[in-house]
């Protein structure tokens, strides 16, 4: 089997409809698929409908946290999304996306971009407006010559210049709220350190005695000393370990598949889970 539990759709910063990312899953060989969009489940029902035979779905989302000024996002898989206080805390970080993106807007004028809302406001469309959209407007600009090229210090890494905060969860309500939901609870990229600062392995200790259930281990931001420094402290701490390609269409390099999970592995996020089941195609 061939699982990639971490990809993006244009519900939030991808560029593939939900009906798009289920149809190239299948066409890239994948047998199970979840669709983790940043703080909001609305591609889920559209990437039901179009499931193709032989393709399972896991419903879930990427919830962003910030612990001790830091932030992190959690994978949270297969928990029930009519839960009221998860679904409540979900719509806040999605509705101080707006504002969050529009003074991010107003630091890259300052700093001599001449990028506008309006245009950010078009490349996100009907999706989750996030950083993944102010950077392809900025390539559109010629500011910059990829989308990576924005996560820096220089523009909107989690230290940049360019970067401004959002309501973000502390992860230990995340994983309270997810497991009360029936979920499961992944650290995605946890030691992603191009992205900016990351959480300290004594925090990951505490996540995991909080009721975290793993760590996404393979992953591109992961060179292979990273991989297996997290799969020592995965061992020790008694977390189950993922693999994903955090695909985004082509506003990444990644592809479907790229990073895979063991089926003994997702065999037991499934045993776990009690909020949702994966959803088997029948050829939508």
């Amino acid at each position: 089997m061939r699982i990639d539990l971490h990809t993006h759709s244009t519900a939030s910063d991808g560029t593939d409809t939900p009906a798009e990312l289920v149809r190239n899953a299948a066409a890239a060989g994948l047998d199970v698929v979840a669709l983790t969009d940043h703080d909001t489940v609305a591609g889920h029902a559209e990437a039901r409908a179009a499931l193709p035979e032989g393709l399972t779905l896991v419903t879930g989302a990427e919830l962003s946290c910030r612990l001790d000024g830091v932030s992190l996002h959690l994978l949270a898989y297969l928990f029930d999304p009519d839960e009221p206080e998860l679904a409540r805390e979900r719509e806040l970080v999605r509705d101080d996306r707006v504002p969050r993106a529009r003074a991010m807007v107003g630091k890259l004028r300052e700093l001599g971009v001449p990028i506008t809302w309006e245009q950010v406001a078009r490349i996100a469309g009907d999706g989750a407006v996030g950083r993944p959209h102010l950077a392809t407007a900025m390539v559109e600009l010629g500011v910059i010559g990829s989308v990576s090229d924005a996560f820096t210090a220089e523009w909107l890494a989690n230290d940049g210049r360019a970067y401004v905060e959002k309501h973000e969860l502390d992860p230990f309500d995340a994983i309270r709220l997810v497991k009360a939901a029936g979920g499961v609870a992944v650290f995605a990229h946890p030691l992603a350190v191009k992205r900016g600062t990351c959480v300290p392995e004594s925090a990951i200790a505490e996540l995991a005695a909080a009721g975290l259930d793993g760590i996404e281990v393979d992953h591109m931001d992961h060179d292979a000393a990273t991989r297996a420094r997290l799969r020592g402290l995965a061992a020790d701490l008694g977390l189950l370990t993922t693999g994903s390609s955090d695909y985004h269409g082509s506003r990444k390099t990644c592809l479907l598949g790229d990073c895979t999970t063991d089926p003994e592995i997702y065999g037991e996020i499934t045993r776990r889970a009690t909020g949702a089941f994966p959803v088997p195609g029948a050829g939508g």
